[in-house]
């Protein structure tokens, strides 16, 4: 096999740099230290490629494999791996501080169906023109839905100058 590809910075058969490696066979078992020459001859005659398992170890740890094997279960590794992970979605949902009760209400639905799902919620209030100048009566908005959510939710309150929000994220169960 004359492959000589870098891939994923692991570096086979020609690529390999090194005086000596400690070359580990096909079956796990360990041959010893050998010259580049040998361990690649030796590769060669079983049909796989010589492998650089170990770069930063003296000296350098080889094995004899098959490459296109070794490539195919890191990237199912990577697959199985990147499966397994829960991504952790932040939903956003706006109200003024004029808000209708109605209006709060379907507001209240939407956060409640987001935090069933385990996605987190940033209520965010929006002010406009004149309504900066009496910010507490969107934060008493603000204040209600928090109230809603003591039970389900962990609260984190920002009251900024200019941003007031509120993230909600779900309680362990």
């Amino acid at each position: 096999m004359e492959v000589c590809i870098i891939s994923d910075k692991v570096r086979i058969n020609d690529k390999i740099k090194g005086k000596e490696f400690r070359v580990i066979s096909s079956t796990g078992e360990q041959l010893g230290i050998m010259e580049p020459g040998a361990a690649l001859e030796l590769a060669r005659e079983q049909g796989y490629d010589l492998v650089e398992i170990a770069p930063s170890a003296v000296p350098p740890v080889c094995k004899i494999m098959d490459f296109g094997k070794y490539k195919y279960e890191q990237t199912r590794k990577a697959k199985e791996a990147k499966k397994n992970q829960k991504q952790i979605v932040v939903k956003e949902v706006k109200v003024t501080a004029r808000i209708d009760t109605h209006d709060l209400d379907t507001k209240v639905g939407q956060i409640e169906k987001f935090l069933a799902k385990e996605n987190k919620v940033k209520v965010t209030l929006m002010l406009f023109g004149r309504e900066r100048m009496h910010a507490s009566l969107g934060e008493q908005t603000l204040e209600e839905i928090a109230g809603k959510f003591q039970e389900i939710a962990d609260i984190d309150k920002k009251y900024n100058e200019k941003q007031k929000y509120l993230m909600l994220t779900p309680k362990k169960v």
